[in-house]
């Protein structure tokens, strides 16, 4: 296995991690990518540590913007595409906090996690991981952030150029948010919500929980609630928030 080998599958299959192990273990023959992109493999010495924990760690992630900030602490926020005026007015006091501190990891989705990297580049800078190509964006109303993160903060993805945004691939990118971060915040959350799947990622690798309580009545929160139950760490002040 080498950089132009898995550079190469990972080009012919989209970045999908079944097909490039499958490329792997049959060491299909390959032609190197000439006009080489923006791009590190789980060779580089630039790679995170963090991703190697997952039990399928992306062997390419392609990049723009800077990529220095690989090396800084991160923490995870996610929450919901459609949050309530409750779960937007704390992902602002909670990531102004966090990001005194690290560097705020999400997955430049609408809601939640487009409030997070906005208020973190206010504060600081912002880690984005896509579900889709490096060069698309999606969803189409994020350009301008888009745009804003590459120039001061770092766009990531495991998949090549233009990538289509298909479902599966959603997930795929949850388990590298999860990864990144020191920890994961969650914001806003029912049982079956994308940002569930992050917080089972991050519970198999070990990563601290965050969330904040909902009422009972709150179906969006049905999960916060949830995941508090079963031992995540409760944020009910700002000065738990300094304690994360």
């Amino acid at each position: 296995m080498n950089n132009h080998q898995l550079l190469a599958y990972s080009v012919k299959y989209e970045g999908e991690y079944s097909r490039i192990k499958l490329a792997l273990m049959r060491n299909e023959p390959y032609e190197p990518i000439l006009d080489s992109p923006k791009a590190f493999t789980i060779l580089d010495d630039c790679y995170p540590e963090g991703l190697k924990n997952l039990l399928e760690p992306p062997y390419v992630l392609y990049y723009k913007g800077n990529l220095e900030l690989l090396k800084h602490k991160g923490i995870s926020v996610v929450g919901s595409r459609l949050p309530k005026d409750y779960a937007t007015r704390w992902t602002k006091n909670v990531v102004e906090l966090l990001s005194q501190r690290y560097v705020i990891i999400s997955g430049l989705a609408k809601g939640i996690d487009a409030l997070a990297h906005v208020c973190a580049l206010k504060h600081n800078t912002t880690i984005a991981v896509l579900g889709c190509g490096i060069h698309r964006i999606y969803p189409i109303e994020n350009k301008v952030l888009y745009h804003q993160i590459e120039e001061e903060g770092l766009i990531l993805s495991e998949y090549p150029s233009e990538t289509l945004p298909l479902k599966h691939r959603f997930p795929q990118r949850n388990r590298i948010v999860a990864a990144l971060g020191k920890a994961v915040v969650v914001m806003q959350a029912d049982y079956k919500s994308g940002s569930m799947i992050t917080v089972r990622e991050a519970l198999d690798i070990g990563k601290e929980i965050y969330s904040i309580p909902y009422d009972l009545d709150a179906q969006e929160g049905q999960g916060c609630n949830l995941l508090i139950q079963q031992g995540a760490n409760m944020i009910l002040s700002l000065e738990d928030v300094l304690c994360i």
